[in-house]
C-alpha cells in the first residue's frame, strides 16, 4: 500500500485540478463513435468587454464620427459590408467569411437591466441567466447533463485553457479543461501516479480520498483518449505562432480527428480598452483574424466547416462616446460573429445600431443573448434548449 504524505497528496489534487474534474462519463465515452454529420460547435469568448462600434462600424453616421473623433474608424479604411455597415480594417479574414457567405452578424445582442462589471456580466453570459438571477451552472455545463442522462450517449465539452469556466460546469457533468493533450497525457503517465492507482486502499471510504482517486482514473482515462485522438490528424497548415493560433490549431485537428467532442470553447483577450484603445484592438483583431482564417481554410480542406460553427461573444460592449483616454468604457449591447459553412441565413442578420435613441450613452439591446444561445442548442446541437435554458426563447433564423 503507497502512503500518501502531503506532499504528493497535494501533488495528486493538482493532476485533478488540471483535468477540471473530468466527467465520470469518459470511460464510456471512448467506445463512442461520432456519427458522419455530427455538429461542432466552437465558442469564442472575446473577453474583456470588446468595442462592437469599432468592430461593426457604422461608417456612413455621422454620430459615430461626432461621438468618436479620434477613435472613429475612417471610412477610408473601413472593409464595407452594405452601405451602412463595415468590418475593422484588421478584420480581413472575416471579410472573406462574408464575402463567401460564410458569416452571419448579430447587431445589438444584450440583455435586460444590464449589468457593466466585468464578472458579472461575464458570470450572466456564461450561465445564460437573467441579470437578477444567480445560477451556478453554466449553460454548455447544463447542456451536458440534459444530453448524457445515464450516459446513454456520452457527450463532452472542451476547454482551451488551464482551469474550467463556469460556462462548462454542469449539476452532475463538467466539461475538461486542458491547452495540450500531450502534455496533459504526460502529466497523468507519470509513474508515481500509476503507482497510487494500482494500490488503491480497497478499504478506504474518507469520501475526499476515495473522491480523489476516483477522479485520478477518469483523469488517466480521458488524457489517454484525448491523446491518442490528437495524433491521428496533425495539421500542416501555417497557424499563426499566438495563443489563439495554437488552439485553434489543436481543436482544428480534433475536431477533424473525429473526437467526441461537441462544444470548444477558447478566449481571447484583453478587449478592456479604457486607454489608447486603437493599438490594442487592432493586435487582438489582427491575431483572431490570421487564426480564423487559416482554421476555416483546415476546416474546409477536410471536409468539417459545413458541420462547425463558430460563435463569438463579449460579455459587453463598449460606450458610444470615446472618453479622455482614447479608449471606451463599460457599455451593454455587442455584436456577436457566426462563421460556419452550415448557416442558412448570412451575411447582416439585423438592423444596425441605432445612435439617435440611446439609454444614457448606451446602445439599447435588440436581441436577447439567450435567444441566440436557445437557437444553437436546439437547431444546431440538438438539444432541449428548454430544459437548459429554463425559459422558452423565440428562436432566429440563422440556422
Amino acid at each position: 500500500m503507497v502512503i500518501i504524505n502531503r506532499r504528493r497528496f497535494l501533488q495528486v489534487g493538482s493532476l485533478a485540478s488540471a483535468a477540471a474534474l473530468v466527467p465520470k462519463f469518459l470511460k464510456g465515452f471512448e467506445k463512442y463513435t461520432l456519427p458522419e454529420a455530427e455538429r461542432n460547435l466552437v465558442v469564442l469568448q472575446l473577453s474583456g468587454g470588446n468595442d462592437g462600434l469599432n468592430t461593426v462600424i457604422p461608417y456612413r453616421n455621422d454620430i459615430y464620427y461626432a461621438s468618436r473623433p479620434v477613435l472613429g474608424i475612417p471610412k477610408g479604411q473601413v472593409l464595407p459590408l452594405d452601405d451602412e455597415l463595415g468590418l475593422h480594417p484588421a478584420l480581413t479574414g472575416l471579410k472573406s467569411f462574408y464575402d463567401n457567405g460564410e458569416l452571419g452578424i448579430l447587431n445589438l445582442v444584450g440583455y435586460p437591466n444590464p449589468d457593466r462589471s466585468h464578472f458579472r456580466s461575464m458570470d450572466i453570459w456564461q450561465t445564460g441567466s437573467d441579470s437578477d438571477q444567480v445560477i451556478t451552472t453554466g449553460w454548455v455545463g447544463r447542456y451536458l447533463d440534459a444530453q448524457c442522462p445515464g450516459c446513454a450517449k456520452p457527450t463532452l465539452a472542451l476547454e482551451m485553457d488551464d482551469t474550467l469556466s463556469l460556462a462548462l460546469k454542469g449539476e452532475n457533468l463538467t466539461g475538461i479543461a486542458v491547452k495540450d493533450p500531450q502534455r496533459l497525457y504526460a502529466t497523468s503517465n507519470d509513474p508515481y501516479f500509476r503507482v497510487i492507482l494500482k494500490d488503491r486502499p480497497v478499504d478506504d471510504d474518507h469520501v475526499n480520498v476515495d473522491y480523489l482517486y476516483k477522479t485520478m482514473a477518469e483523469t488517466v482515462s480521458s488524457a489517454d483518449y484525448l491523446y491518442q485522438q490528437s495524433r491521428i490528424y496533425k495539421s500542416t497548415a501555417s497557424y499563426p505562432n499566438t495563443e489563439i493560433g495554437k488552439n485553434l490549431k489543436t481543436i482544428a485537428e480534433l475536431i477533424i480527428s473525429r473526437t467526441d467532442t461537441r462544444v470548444y470553447y477558447v478566449s481571447l483577450g484583453s478587449f478592456d480598452t479604457h486607454v489608447n484603445q486603437q493599438p490594442q484592438q487592432q493586435r487582438l483583431f489582427s491575431q483572431l483574424s490570421d487564426a480564423l482564417a487559416v482554421f476555416t481554410t483546415d476546416l474546409k480542406t477536410n471536409n468539417c466547416f459545413d458541420r462547425t460553427m463558430v460563435m463569438t461573444f463579449s460579455e459587453f460592449g463598449r460606450r458610444v462616446s470615446q472618453n479622455a483616454s482614447q479608449g471606451t468604457d463599460h457599455g451593454t449591447a455587442n455584436c456577436m460573429f457566426l462563421i460556419s459553412g452550415g448557416l442558412a441565413r448570412k451575411g447582416i442578420l439585423n438592423d444596425a445600431p441605432n445612435l439617435t435613441s440611446l439609454d444614457e450613452g448606451d446602445l439599447r439591446y435588440q436581441l436577447d443573448f439567450k435567444q441566440v444561445y436557445a437557437t444553437m442548442l436546439n437547431k444546431w446541437l440538438g438539444a432541449d434548449d428548454l430544459k437548459i435554458l429554463g425559459k422558452q426563447y423565440e428562436y432566429l433564423q440563422y440556422i
